[in-house]
């Protein structure tokens, strides 16, 4: 990592457990993708800590405009990425069926294609470099639940796969702007661990609601999960989520994540106003205003 990227890994180190950041995941290409930020600051009159993007659709250059901005504005960024093997979006990410064998492969057609599609992000994940922006970058999420072509060949080949774009952006593209954001799905299963070389914040998401719906989910079991496993000291992240929980509740289940991100759109308007202008205005959460500079 360069050193403003590990001024931002450290001050999220040292915030697990203590704070949680607020984070929102932005609309694709397709809608207004200021529409959660201005619906989050006039329902709270704050902005989330973190925004999150997709360089779903090849919006790259949209994307890392909007970036530049919200890290200039103070904020941080997490990018994830639908895409297919070779190309496409959402669609292709999900109907995609490879065979990992050749994928994984060095020089085989499709190893040779899948690396072509990977480096078009690396060019762009380059310009944010030069920008001096850092990027929680979250490739493959929700790994585990397999729905993802990312996921279908299970643990052993996802492991080499991931471990593979790390070492092409890392080592190839001397990518040093990356925390590596490694999300699991909803039960956070055995057996898909790249290694802690390769993984520098774990986390989980979960879109099921709870039981005691006024209370909300904190997606505690899978903290406690992601607890009993066998790595490196790191942040958790609740990268994903559907229905935010009451504020109080993650310290009252003892998970503090080190933040948690609902999804845009539909999503967001479905929660309920008074739970988010809470979580926004609570003393032991960080949104943008209350960030360090790091730059």
């Amino acid at each position: 990592m360069n050193e403003v990227t590990k001024k931002v890994y450290r001050y999220l180190c040292e915030s697990f457990g203590q704070k949680i950041l607020m984070a929102q995941q932005e609309s694709p290409m397709r809608f207004d993708q200021e529409e959660e930020m201005a619906y989050l600051m006039e329902v709270t009159g704050k902005y989330p800590a973190i925004r999150g993007l997709d360089y779903i659709n090849r919006d790259f250059e949209g994307v890392n405009r909007r970036a530049i901005r919200w890290w200039k504005m103070g904020g941080l960024v997490s990018i994830c990425w639908h895409v297919g093997v070779f190309d496409g979006g959402y669609p292709q990410s999900k109907e995609d069926e490879p065979d990992f064998e050749k994928l994984l492969t060095p020089g085989t057609e499709e190893n040779i294609r899948l690396i072509h599609n990977w480096d078009v992000a690396a060019f762009y994940l380059k310009k944010l470099q030069e920008a001096g922006v850092p990027v929680l970058w979250r490739p493959f999420h929700e790994f585990d639940g397999q729905w993802f072509w990312w996921g279908k060949g299970g643990g052993e080949y996802f492991i080499r796969l991931w471990r593979m774009m790390y070492d092409r952006y890392v080592n190839h593209f001397k990518l040093d702007n990356l925390i590596w954001v490694l999300g699991y799905a909803d039960d956070v299963k055995e057996g898909w661990y790249p290694g802690d070389a390769y993984v520098d914040i774990i986390g989980s998401d979960t879109y099921r609601p709870a039981e005691d719906a006024a209370r909300g989910n904190t997606h505690k079991t899978a903290w406690q999960l992601l607890a009993k496993m066998d790595i490196k000291k790191m942040p958790f992240a609740f990268h994903e989520c559907g229905m935010v929980a009451d504020i109080d509740a993650f310290w009252q289940d003892e998970c503090p994540w080190l933040w948690f991100m609902p999804w845009h759109t539909r999503i967001l308007h479905e929660n309920d106003r008074e739970k988010l202008k809470k979580a926004y205005r609570h003393e032991k959460t960080v949104t943008l205003d209350k960030l360090p500079r790091f730059d």
